[in-house]
């Protein structure tokens, strides 16, 4: 232990010299879960529409002010032919048309039926599925408003009717940041094991001062631990931090035990820390390390739920997102923080990230070639 003291001693001073390397791991975080949340908004709050409108009715003309007036549709223009309105979408400028035939408000009255044209620009997937859930909604709702007008209170009462209500559960008002804001704490967790790690050992390489060590009778995990302590604190800091950003700007504070989420960030940063290592115990240089993490980060955090939830992938994929310690520490986190889950509701998962911990840190210190 009195070996470890002084490595452990060797390697808070290194750290606490190079004041680069300080910024980037404490300010980078901090500027990461301001801006991501921000910037990185699914909600879809602004949909551009072309309308064309050939019928001119009073129908048709409270059809489009109820658009125009739920807040999530700006109407960009409004065009006598479709083939007019195509343009606005040809050139990004409207995400939907809607076409309005001739006859819409006779045909509506005299046969209650009246078929509506609307076409969506597919290219932004999200955004053309979700308006046009919107704009459906909107329409049903205008139906509905309609055949309340052609009935008379006695029928309403006779038929049946189910009235449909619901409530969100843990984001009350389905804001897209409180998805965001703990998935973006793992990540800077990731980024500082994954990546600040992967550098360690390659740069003792490269200015020659891992051969002094080589040389001494300091045993190999007593190497990798004093490599992976240091970050390891500097990490629990950095998650300390994150968690105090996310409620001074997003008023979001963990619903669940704070023991539970600590002792998930501890394990979680020791496996991520010990995938660094063995990194940079394969490494020969600082490029080749880098490039190796960039590889492997990437692959954890498009396949870890960051984005988008799991459940969607194909079996092969959700296999491969299973193998990371990056999906199980996302899911977590999530449960932790919004739904208050205690570590019996998660206990499995925190199995998995001290299996990961073990491998990952075993193989680094068994692929450390000690040499005299």
């Amino acid at each position: 232990m009195k070996v470890l003291g002084f490595l452990l001693q060797k390697e808070f001073r290194q750290i606490l010299r190079d004041t680069t390397i300080l910024r980037i791991m404490f300010l980078v975080p901090v500027i990461q879960l301001i801006v991501f949340p921000l910037a990185m908004d699914f909600d879809v709050k602004s949909v551009n529409i072309s309308i064309v409108d050939q019928d001119h009715s009073t129908y048709s003309q409270k059809l489009i002010s109820k658009i125009a007036s739920t807040g999530y549709f700006k109407i960009v223009s409004a065009e006598s032919s479709f083939k007019k309105s195509l343009t606005y979408i040809e050139t990004g400028e409207a995400d939907l048309i809607m076409e309005i035939p001739a006859g819409f408000e006779r045909n509506l009255v005299r046969e209650g039926v009246q078929k509506i044209g609307i076409s969506v620009d597919a290219i932004n997937g999200t955004k053309a599925g979700i308006g046009g859930q919107y704009l459906n909604s909107i329409i049903a709702d205008f139906n509905s408003e309609i055949e309340m007008n052609w009935k008379n209170a006695v029928t309403i009462q006779q038929q049946g009717k189910i009235d449909i209500t619901f409530t969100n559960w843990f984001n009350p008002r389905a804001e897209y940041k409180y998805n965001i804001v703990p998935a973006i704490l793992v990540l800077l967790l990731t980024m500082i094991g994954g990546f600040v790690t992967a550098l360690n050992i390659v740069k003792e390489k490269e200015v020659g001062t891992i051969e002094q060590i080589n040389v001494t009778p300091i045993k190999k995990w007593e190497f990798i631990l004093g490599k992976l302590i240091p970050f390891w604190v500097i990490g629990m800091i950095v998650f300390t931090l994150g968690l105090v950003v996310s409620w001074l700007i997003y008023g979001i504070v963990p619903k669940g035990s704070f023991i539970t989420l600590y002792a998930f960030a501890a394990v979680y940063l020791i496996a991520l820390l010990g995938f660094g290592l063995l990194i940079s115990t394969y490494s020969e240089n600082q490029v080749q390390a880098m490039f190796v993490a960039f590889f492997f980060i990437m692959i954890f955090i498009l396949m870890s739920g960051f984005f988008t939830s799991t459940d969607g992938m194909p079996l092969w994929a959700k296999f491969i997102s299973d193998m990371t310690p990056v999906a199980h520490f996302v899911r977590t986190d999530r449960m932790i923080i919004l739904k208050g889950s205690s570590f019996n509701d998660v206990k499995l998962e925190f199995f998995y990230l001290v299996l990961f911990a073990g491998v990952l840190n075993g193989w680094a210190i068994w692929n450390y070639r000690k040499t005299s």
